[in-house]
């Protein structure tokens, strides 16, 4: 982060959207609230909207990542339209560049290509997506490799395959870590880097050291840059903020259980339906969650990017009530400009 950064309006903030479905809804609806989420992310100024894959989740409905994000391209006109990520295990290179030089060809300047080394699902699952178990995400490097080969044919090493649409495209490439992995890699490569927080909270300020220290500049980036995705539910009072919380607390402690359902509505105590050892593993997958008032927020965003010197923040908030979570985003965004 540039030592001028010290407030919130000089970096960007971002938003992350995993389409949730909460009970008793269905995908459709998801991605209506979707879209109308991205439209007042634009009209309020977020820089981009950011789209995960995930499978064999009943709460999630962007599996099919790049058909979600034609969706929300085709509905708003200038926030950047991205993959928080693309797990590329799970696919052909060649299919993911064809995709996504479909998306830059509709949406010219408007959409990230985000990637991801994890399946993004459970194992069985992983084997059902992929056919074969041959890729268990250790050849990610070679298939990224491939990937910016059929982008850029500079790089393509004599393969004659060509991506059309695709080939000579210029669609920024970010790898995504929840460990030090692809912090490396994308340091080596000089790429941004974007780390996943929002669940693995632990491993953020190391990931993002070894990014720093790992860095060469490319034709890409001269200096590193690192976003990183958090938690952040912002309401009127902390006490309602720390409401809205409980859904996500609830689909953590359902995933840690195998018990996978869609969206919980918030419940008046966590304590009352998780044990003392879950609440201890939920303080380790969402300790840098940011839940409160706009006062709230505003001082822990501050401590958080002292710490991070992040350049940018990802905002994820998985909120059971739509209006609440836009509402969320309303805050934030306020929060974020008021630092004049």
């Amino acid at each position: 982060m540039s030592k001028h950064a010290n407030k919130l309006n000089e970096i960007p903030f971002s938003v992350l959207d995993l389409s949730p479905i909460t009970t008793g809804s269905t995908p459709a609806d998801s991605f209506l609230h979707t879209l109308e989420l991205a439209q007042l992310a634009e009209k309020l100024g977020y820089n981009r909207f950011w789209l995960a894959e995930h499978h064999n989740m009943p709460f999630i409905a962007s599996s099919a990542t790049s058909v979600v994000m034609s969706h929300v391209a085709a509905g708003t006109s200038k926030i950047r339209i991205g993959s928080g990520g693309i797990m590329l295990p799970n696919h052909a290179p060649l299919v993911i560049a064809e995709q996504f030089g479909t998306l830059e060809s509709l949406y010219p300047g408007r959409i990230d290509l985000g990637l991801g080394r994890a399946p993004g699902t459970d194992q069985g699952t992983a084997r059902a997506l992929r056919r074969d178990w041959g890729s268990t995400g250790d050849d990610f490097p070679e298939q990224l490799a491939e990937l910016r080969g059929y982008f850029d044919p500079s790089l393509a090493q004599g393969n004659p395959i060509k991506a059309i649409p695709g080939e000579g495209l210029n669609i920024p490439i970010w790898l995504l870590g929840s460990s030090g992995f692809s912090a490396q890699l994308a340091g080596e490569l000089g790429l941004p880097f974007a780390f996943a927080s929002h669940f693995s909270p632990l491993n953020t300020l190391g990931a993002l050291q070894i990014y720093r220290k790992a860095f060469k500049p490319s034709n890409v980036l001269d200096k590193p840059y690192a976003m990183v995705a958090l938690n952040i539910i912002a309401a009127e009072t902390d006490k309602e903020a720390k409401l809205l919380f409980t859904t996500l607390q609830q689909q953590f402690l359902n995933l840690m259980s195998g018990n996978l359902t869609q969206l919980q509505p918030p419940v008046d105590d966590i304590s009352e339906v998780a044990s003392s050892y879950q609440l201890k593993a939920l303080e380790q997958q969402l300790g840098t969650s940011i839940v409160g008032s706009q006062q709230t927020i505003k001082d822990k965003l501050h401590t958080f990017l002292k710490e991070s010197q992040a350049d940018e923040i990802m905002a994820i908030a998985q909120v059971y009530d739509h209006k609440a979570r836009l509402r969320s985003y309303e805050l934030l965004a306020e929060i974020t400009k008021s630092e004049r």
